[in-house]
């Protein structure tokens, strides 16, 4: 039977894990099994000192996973949003009338007039835009349990648009128990697109988190 804790992000969830494993080594007993890989992926880092029963486990679960699956790159679980890029201050207004002043609307138009008045229509131009980069990001998408339809999984991932965004390869890794995960490309606009915001404000809430427990960030490369 599975076995299933209040949420897991919080600290009264946690508490609860804590007390269950009081003389426990794992959830079931003294072996690895797929309700520590469950409740392993739901917790989101490990407990602190002041749940000595859980972080025990937590290490534990961990050091298995580690020898099960030698050699698997450890991705960076996605945490706080990062800080928006500072804004480029705007350019100084000029000064209304400076140039009118010294204008003679009646007199003839000299040659220095007509420079002038050339110079302040190319100042008054905006300097080209100058061409945002991109990257390139593996991302790699977490289901909830070996139940899960991963092909609607890939359709909900695929489902997300924005400017900016373009979706590549992808392909189902197994973790272990008869558990996969996603892992797919994708190609962003850095000026356009933040992989925090996309992970945190449109894949892992409704309706994408019926199928997503949790994305990890496994490569970004600047293209």
């Amino acid at each position: 039977m599975a076995i299933t804790f209040s949420d897991l992000h919080t600290e009264s969830g946690i508490k609860s894990l804590d007390e269950f494993l009081a003389g426990k080594s794992y959830i079931s007993g003294d072996q690895l099994t797929k309700d520590d890989i469950k409740v392993y992926a739901a917790v989101s880092a490990k407990p602190g000192d002041s749940f000595p029963n859980a972080s025990k486990w937590y290490d534990c679960v961990t050091s298995s996973l580690a020898t099960s699956f030698p050699g698997k790159a450890v991705g960076v679980r996605i945490g706080a949003k990062a800080d928006a890029p500072a804004e480029a201050p705007a350019p100084a207004k000029e000064a209304a009338g400076d140039d009118d002043d010294d204008l003679d609307l009646f007199g003839d138009e000299t040659e220095d007039d007509k420079k002038a008045a050339e110079e302040r229509e190319a100042a008054k131009k905006p300097a080209k835009k100058k061409e945002s980069g991109k990257s390139s990001v593996l991302l790699d998408v977490k289901p909830w349990d070996d139940e899960t339809d991963m092909k609607k999984l890939e359709e909900a991932v695929r489902s997300i648009e924005m400017p900016g965004l373009l979706w590549g390869a992808s392909k189902l890794v197994p973790v272990g128990y008869g558990i996969k995960k996603l892992q797919i490309m994708m190609t962003i606009v850095d000026d356009l697109v933040s992989v925090d915001d996309l992970v945190e404000e449109r894949l892992t809430v409704e309706p994408c988190n019926e199928y997503i427990q949790s994305c990890d960030i496994v490569a970004f490369n600047k293209i």
